[in-house]
């Protein structure tokens, strides 16, 4: 069943695929301490060379209206260049997927999709997704500052929004990884909402 999603007050769909980048993902630097751009460049190098990935996840998304966080795992999927699955196994079978400029949620038989186009609350965040994974630096740059800490053997990677939708709606994305690969999202909202996913990579 397709149905038109109601424009959402918040960027939940977009929280849910941002942790999609677990499977792969890396960005370079703007302003890198002394040593690191080479470092970032092999990594972009590495994860350019990436056709598909994929991992299993355990999230939890604080909340202000709830009390207790809401905690949920599954696994993740990466095909290049644009499709991206979240399949939550728990609490409740659910599938979020992003292909081709359209996503998808779809629980039990019940399926929603829109157009990507459609959302430009939307569509600037999930379109960054895209080029974390891509490590197309240019876009990245449009729309975050970028820090990094650390070598490639132990990072963290600090986006923060310029400007416009991104930074109305988002404080900061913190991204932690060793070599190439992502062990941890970190998404702060403006509203005080936060969500932390630990990523553990398929063998």
């Amino acid at each position: 069943m397709r149905r038109c999603l109601g424009r959402p007050t918040r960027p939940r769909a977009a929280v849910l695929l941002l942790c999609l980048l677990g499977a792969s993902a890396a960005a370079h630097c703007a302003d890198s301490p002394a040593g690191s751009a080479s470092e970032l460049q092999q990594l972009l190098q590495r994860l350019g060379q990436r056709t598909q990935a994929q991992a299993r996840f355990e999230q939890s998304q604080y909340l202000a209206a709830l009390k207790r966080p809401l905690q949920s795992s599954g696994t993740l999927s990466y095909r290049a260049p644009d499709h991206l699955e979240q399949h939550i196994e728990k609490p409740r079978p659910q599938l979020l997927v992003l292909d081709h400029g359209m996503l998808s949620l779809q629980l039990g038989r019940h399926r929603r999709s829109v157009a990507l186009a459609d959302y430009p609350q939307l569509a600037p965040l999930l379109d960054s997704l895209r080029a974390l994974l891509a490590g197309d630096l240019a876009t990245l740059q449009q729309r975050f500052d970028l820090q990094l800490q650390g070598p490639l053997s132990h990072w963290q990677l600090l986006l923060t929004p310029r400007a416009g939708a991104l930074q109305q709606q988002l404080r900061d994305i913190r991204v932690r990884g060793e070599q190439a690969q992502i062990l941890e999202v970190q998404l702060a909202q403006r509203d005080g909402d936060h969500s932390d996913m630990h990523i553990e990579p398929a063998p």
